[in-house]
């Protein structure tokens, strides 16, 4: 298969910790809190629905295939995301409208218009991985050839042509928006942080960590947001309205970026997690209890039992954004 000849930049050497500005720093770590709480407060409907385990692991596959960065494949999964939720909402807003009218001809076209989403998923799957890879490295990007021997491959045949009216129907569906922020940037702006904040345990050990740990939940996304979900109602079977609240939660990359530089800290370092949990505390302003909980979510699905959420109690006078606020009521 045809594949570009490059080395992958996601060793620890490549990345520098503590070479920017305090200044950038503080404004860059503002911009992405306020991109982060609109993205909550928006958070809804049908959001998360295909960050599905088989395509992040399709995604991530791929992305190795192609030795592209760890940050192409998270944006790739995102794009495709809000893509796909984009599509799934016509084909609703569409069948409601039809519904009024006769019910043959909504029947048809409901199936029509599903058959026609599956048939050209895996086209927009490895559209939205090479227009991630258009953002990340412009003047080297996934040329049409690979993409398209990538397709015949698999026993899909597709023209130049086709290859790009589904790249231009991804940026138009989401309004060419696709620079689309991703967890890893909160993790290593946080990590940024952490280390002009005197951390003691060292940025670029941490990366690594929270690289593996942030694969995992993305691959064990469902499994571990419903751990989360049941802890934070204290009921082992949620209803549905607890649940479609809970989408906000989801949605919180600032919250999922502390839970997974916390677990990463108790992994290196657990002597020391306790002055991480608290540093990021101060600086993002979420509870300590939020940020114990998601890490232990986290731990019990990678590394068992002997996390910090069953060690250490957490100071009860911490006050800020509880992760039970958004799901705890019914009403």
């Amino acid at each position: 298969m045809d594949r570009p000849v490059r080395p992958r930049l996601n060793s620890l050497s490549d990345f520098q910790f503590g070479a920017v500005a305090t200044e950038t720093i503080e404004d860059a770590l503002l911009h992405l809190a306020q991109q982060n709480e609109q993205a909550v407060q928006e958070a809804g409907g049908r959001m998360g629905s295909f960050r599905k385990t088989r395509i992040v692991e399709f995604i991530f596959l791929l992305s190795e295939q192609w030795c592209l960065e760890k940050s192409v494949s998270y944006q790739a999964v995102e794009i495709l995301e809000r893509f796909m939720v984009k599509q799934a909402e016509n084909i609703c807003r569409q069948a409601a409208i039809q519904l009024r009218g006769n019910e043959k001809i909504e029947s048809q076209n409901w199936k029509a218009l599903k058959e026609q989403l599956f048939n050209k998923f895996i086209l927009r799957l490895v559209s939205c991985v090479q227009l991630a890879s258009k953002l990340s490295f412009h003047y080297k990007i996934i040329s049409n050839i690979t993409v398209l021997n990538f397709l015949q491959a698999l026993g899909y045949l597709y023209t130049k042509e086709e290859l790009l009216e589904s790249e231009l129907d991804v940026l138009k569906s989401l309004n060419f928006q696709i620079n689309l922020p991703t967890p890893l940037a909160y993790v290593e702006m946080l990590l940024e942080v952490l280390g002009y904040n005197g951390c003691l345990v060292p940025a670029t050990q941490l990366h690594a960590t929270c690289l593996t740990l942030l694969d995992l939940v993305y691959l064990l996304h469902e499994p571990i947001y419903e751990s989360l979900l049941r802890a934070s109602i204290e009921n082992s079977t949620p209803s549905q309205l607890q649940g479609e609240k809970f989408i906000s939660v989801k949605e919180d990359f600032m919250l999922l970026a502390v839970g997974i530089i916390a677990a990463s800290a108790f992994i290196q370092n657990h002597e020391c997690w306790s002055q991480v949990v608290e540093h990021l505390q101060s600086i993002t302003g979420i509870a300590s209890e939020s940020i114990a909980e998601f890490s232990y979510a986290i731990l019990t699905h990678s590394v068992g039992a002997n996390t910090p959420g069953r060690q250490q109690p957490v100071p009860p006078h911490l006050a800020a954004r509880a992760l039970k606020a958004p799901a705890s009521s019914n009403t």
